[in-house]
């Protein structure tokens, strides 16, 4: 199968210069396979800037030697009235990003979101924040198709910040 990436150009006091791929890193977890939608739609948009998305779980990841990107996604439901635990240790260890921008991803059945938790977490290893939002899910999360009507717009416009 052949992957065709398309570069933009931009000219700039005269001089025509092609714009870079972006890299991002994408790491999740999720149970349902609420989160798993969004960051694998979140990829496919990602791509079409030009870029280029690699996904994770946090058991794929190693959080002290991720791979180099330009930016960094995190995405994590809300268990038990707080940010999932194996997110959450994740975070906690992440190492070697200083400086670098982090979106947000949370996916929740509950009044309130954690996206407060998760930019503390990360805003604490000096990572810059670029972009959030979060998911109230509908219906029962046990089917992985439970997310709001507009998700994939959301994601879009989330998108866009990175």
């Amino acid at each position: 199968m052949y992957r065709f990436i398309f570069y933009s150009f931009f000219i700039v006091d005269g001089e025509c210069t092609f714009g870079e791929l972006m890299k991002y890193v994408i790491v999740y977890w999720s149970r349902y396979g609420n989160g798993k939608k969004a960051v694998e739609y979140l990829s496919e948009q990602l791509e079409k800037k030009p870029g280029e998305a690699q996904i994770f779980t946090t058991d794929e990841a190693d959080p002290a030697s991720l791979p180099d990107a330009d930016a960094y996604i995190f995405s994590a439901p809300a268990e038990a009235f707080r940010l999932q635990s194996d997110m959450k240790k994740f975070m906690k260890n992440l190492e070697g990003l200083e400086g670098k921008p982090f979106g947000i991803i949370n996916t929740h059945a509950m009044k309130r979101n954690w996206l407060g938790s998760m930019e503390k977490l990360l805003t604490k290893k000096n990572m810059k924040k670029a972009a959030a939002v979060d998911f109230r899910v509908e219906g029962d999360p046990k089917t992985g198709d439970a997310l709001p009507e507009n998700w994939q717009t959301r994601i879009d416009e989330f998108a866009q910040h990175l």
